[in-house]
């Protein structure tokens, strides 16, 4: 596997020299420069880098996109996305690269929840509430689905076609990946403070961009939840199964035969209870019962993301009260652990689960 390092740079002149310095030891560097005013693109060149400048800020998916055509005219097989403000370790670029050479049709992301505590209070809620939505819509059992440290194989892109601009391209690749049935392997990466004391993530566009997609996502899953749940009523009122479910509800109802009250009452019951056990299946299915864990979090999405937008801009010496809410509401933990129940098999079709094993 040859592989291109990306780091996309946007006014990071305190730190890139030391990213690009410390990554060149895992592979050639590209630096793509979107428009910074403070020497970034010279300092990455002086450091080893080659650099691309963007005359202005066309975002961080841009920044993203132009390094993936550059891998191309290459000849890389794959790119390999890293920040350039000091957040991700250019140590870890081995494990990394180590799960992608060992996998095939795989996204390898670098997740940084294990060493959560490096990561402000605001970030980490973000992160938690993004991914607990993205996990769901699509169906990964992904941590850190905001993380930019990420291995992208080249040939995804022949598959997919990301529209979207700055942060959002990142979670639109995992939807749109897995959508085409390619796999997403996570490796713990350690969480570097940030030398500014702010990231370029903007808590307000950036937020309700990446917002504004996941609601989109979500609102098409919970259509096929809906979808599946009417199915799984409705199926056995169809072809052999109707035929076969009519016939016992007329042998059982024949006993009535004198009494066309009685004999309608036993029909009639016999439609309820097969109503009753039909939900009671598809309640038993996991792919329902994660649906059953998404819709509170469903329902306070917007009070939540008002919260955090509070929390990005509140004084750090307030006490942490939105943490507890998001903690609950937007738990991996019961979201993941339905998957782990052993459930009865129902007529639903099961939904696929696009993650590979562990290892």
């Amino acid at each position: 596997m040859t592989a291109l390092i990306v780091v996309p740079v946007f006014d990071e002149a305190e730190t890139v020299g030391a990213v690009v310095a410390a990554a060149r030891a895992h592979g050639p560097v590209l630096v793509v420069d979107d428009g910074s005013r403070d020497g970034s693109g010279e300092i990455a060149r002086r450091a080893g880098a080659e650099v691309i400048r963007h005359p202005s800020r066309r975002g961080k998916g841009e920044a993203i996109r132009t390094g993936i055509a550059v891998a191309r005219e290459r000849g890389a097989s794959a790119v390999v996305t890293l920040d350039g403000d000091g957040q991700h370790s250019p140590s870890d670029l081995g494990l990394l690269l180590d799960a992608a050479r060992a996998r095939h049709r795989t996204i390898v992301v670098g997740g940084r929840l294990d060493d959560a505590a490096a990561l402000p209070p605001d970030r980490l809620n973000a992160i938690r509430v993004a991914s607990f939505f993205v996990n769901w819509a699509c169906g990964l059992k992904l941590r850190d689905t905001q993380s930019g440290f990420r291995v992208y194989p080249v040939e995804l892109f022949d598959d997919i076609r990301p529209r979207r601009g700055g942060f959002v391209l990142e979670t639109e690749v995992l939807v749109a990946g897995v959508a085409r049935g390619w796999r997403v392997h996570e490796v713990s990466v350690a969480a570097l403070a940030r030398a500014r004391q702010r990231s370029r993530f903007r808590p307000i566009s950036d937020g309700v961009a990446i917002g504004g997609y996941l609601a989109g996502q979500v609102l098409i899953r919970w259509a096929l939840e809906t979808g599946a749940l009417v199915a799984a009523i409705v199926r056995p009122f169809y072809g052999e199964r109707r035929r076969v479910r009519h016939q016992a509800t007329l042998e059982q109802a024949a006993q009535y035969a004198g009494s066309p009250p009685l004999w309608a009452m036993s029909v009639g019951s016999s439609a309820i209870q097969h109503v009753i056990n039909r939900v009671a299946l598809w309640r038993r299915d996991p792919r329902p019962r994660r649906a059953l864990v998404a819709a509170p979090a469903t329902a306070a999405a917007p009070v939540l993301l008002g919260l955090l937008v509070l929390q990005a801009f509140a004084p750090r010496r307030m006490p942490d009260f939105v943490s507890p809410l998001v903690c609950w509401f937007c738990s991996q933990d019961r979201l993941s652990s339905q998957d782990r129940l052993d459930a009865e098999q129902s007529s639903l079709t099961p939904v696929a689960n696009p993650v590979g094993p562990p290892s």
